[in-house]
């Protein structure tokens, strides 16, 4: 039995790491720095909750602009392999507008008072949380190309390496750039457990200043990525170098260790068509014209399909027939709604879940994460897509049930009949270590699909777009969060910051209703997609 059990632990945990190679440390460190992001989290959440009087449906709402700068994946790929020797000018713009936002968040905590003065908290915290994921996108589109280059294509000798191991390395560094993603919310996790300790008994001063800690720790994370970008350079010289010692030309040199084979020309079908979609994004959202989201949508929609018509049509039939059919199966899967903040604040408020308790939750969660990236590796590498996006759509679905239960009583009776032993806490902790470890699955066999098959030259833009695609199905689950908000309404309790009196009362009459619409939601349309694609001459990875 032991045997067996350290030949599963060789073969699935200890292999990855004989797998690692120093070519792949730096995109994992773009990638880890986006993981850590979540570091402010749990801050946001209390600081909206308690702070700022906005709804649920308006966060919703926001949620759909914060994903819309995701689409801006399309133009930044393409540009990253155009000017794939300089990408690196990118981290730093990003870096600087991460920066930015935090900076942001510092001053509404610390210098609440002059910062109203300029304008509306709500107006500053808006314009913290679009500046981020502008910078976070941009560092990700030059980690996914990085990520192509930390796969070496020749051996130390610059001999050709054989496609089948290239392949694996692939998907060893997609697998690795999810475990760094995971790993950062992990550090996040226990930074915020031991942060948070005690906080039920601080009062809402000492509270203000652990916020404070937090938001200046996190201003970290763009030098982490800055830090990843310079090492990946500094290997990249190193590797030219000891090629040009063996008798390679630079120039020759410099090509085979990063893997370009020759510059694309613009496409200004990409450019211009990213062009009309950035002006067509901030001209409805500057406008009151009425459903401007569902617009910007639409359009987004319908630019980022003909790109990838374009696009696509660089590739063989059947290769192109696998990668719409994974593509629309991702799709649906992530444009499922959620029940929006209105659950976490009833959990605050009803279930009394303090911010030390939900950062073990986010520690439970980040730690079994990534023991599932170990576990579903070869699940990942063996299964089709729709075979695992109808595994998930079911255990997913599953696992909600106990939230549900919870609204209804289910933790008052299992407390009642097991001695106070099996409370919401006992059913929060345990629902989200089973959970957790499916939540970084979906994306890996796809991602490693297009790093090993598109081609040579168009790696960047194959990432991007497809990204763009899939990241528009986020803005499709914020819309119907929002419009599950407006249907189902959910209210926390918000008091007058100067008085103290309450202006809108809590109101969780509805969540019961909301919570269940979206389970059989998220059940009924991803199964339905896999169940279309099959039914079609599409295939999947």
């Amino acid at each position: 039995m032991f045997v067996r059990a350290y030949r599963w632990f060789d073969r699935v945990i200890l292999e990855l790491g004989r797998e690692f190679r120093l070519s792949y440390l730096p995109p994992l460190m773009v990638y880890f720095a986006y993981g850590v992001a979540g570091l402010t989290s749990i801050v946001g959440t209390f600081f909206v909750k308690d702070y700022l009087g906005l709804s649920a449906a308006f966060l919703a709402a926001l949620a759909f602009w914060i994903n819309v700068p995701w689409a801006l994946k399309m133009p930044i790929g393409h540009l990253v392999d155009l000017i794939w020797r300089f990408k690196s000018v990118l981290v730093f713009i990003g870096a600087g507008l991460i920066a930015a936002s935090l900076a942001i968040m510092i001053g509404l905590l610390g210098h609440t008072e002059a910062m109203r003065a300029v304008m509306p908290l709500g107006a500053w915290y808006v314009l913290s949380a679009l500046l981020a994921p502008v910078g976070y996108v941009i560092q990700d589109v030059v980690a996914d190309a990085m990520t192509v280059e930390a796969v070496p294509r020749i051996d130390r000798e610059g001999l050709p390496l054989p496609g089948g191991q290239i392949r694996l390395m692939h998907t060893t560094m997609q697998t690795l750039g999810r475990v760094a993603i995971v790993g950062g919310g992990i550090f996040v996790a226990l930074l915020n457990v031991f942060m948070f300790e005690g906080v039920e008994n601080l009062d809402e001063q000492d509270k203000v200043g652990i916020y404070i800690d937090i938001y200046l720790i996190a201003l970290l994370i763009p030098v982490i990525s800055v830090l990843g970008v310079t090492l990946g350079g500094w290997l990249k010289v190193r590797d030219t170098r000891r090629l040009v010692r063996k008798g390679f030309a630079w120039e020759k040199a410099w090509e085979m260790v990063s893997g370009r084979i020759e510059r694309p020309a613009p496409n200004w079908w990409i450019l211009g068509g990213s062009l009309v979609f950035v002006v067509f994004t901030i001209t409805m959202g500057l406008s009151e014209v009425r459903y401007n989201q569902e617009i910007i949508f639409l359009g987004s929609m319908a630019i980022v399909i003909f790109l990838m018509v374009r696009l696509v049509r660089v590739l063989e039939p059947e290769a192109r027939r696998v990668l719409v059919g994974t593509a629309i199966i991702i799709f649906v899967y992530r444009a499922m709604p959620g029940p929006g903040p209105g659950s976490t604040w009833w959990m605050i408020d009803e279930l009394d879940f303090d911010q030390h308790f939900l950062s073990v939750l986010s520690l439970i969660s980040s730690s079994l994460a990534l023991f599932g990236m170990f576990i579903f590796r070869r699940f990942m590498a063996e299964k089709s897509i729709a075979y695992i996006m109808v595994f998930l759509t079911l255990i997913s679905t599953v696992l909600t049930l106990p939230v549900v239960g919870m609204y209804y009583g289910l933790h008052e009776w299992t407390s009642a009949h097991t001695g106070g032993m099996v409370d919401a806490r006992f059913i929060a902790l345990v629902d989200t270590a089973l959970e957790s470890p499916l939540g970084q699955v979906a994306m890996i066999p796809m991602l490693a699909w297009i790093a090993n098959s598109a081609p040579a030259n168009l790696k960047a833009t194959f990432f991007a777009v497809m990204a763009s695609f899939t990241n528009l199905a986020l803005s499709l689950a914020q819309l119907g969060t929002k419009y599950l908000n407006e249907i189902f309404t959910v209210s926390r309790e918000v008091k007058d910051a100067v008085s103290g009196a309450v202006t809108v009362p809590a109101d969780y009459s509805e969540l019961g209703i909301l919570l269940i619409t979206a389970t059989v939601i998220t059940f009924v349309l991803p199964i339905a997609a896999v169940a279309l694609v099959l039914g079609t001459r599409l295939k999947t990875a």
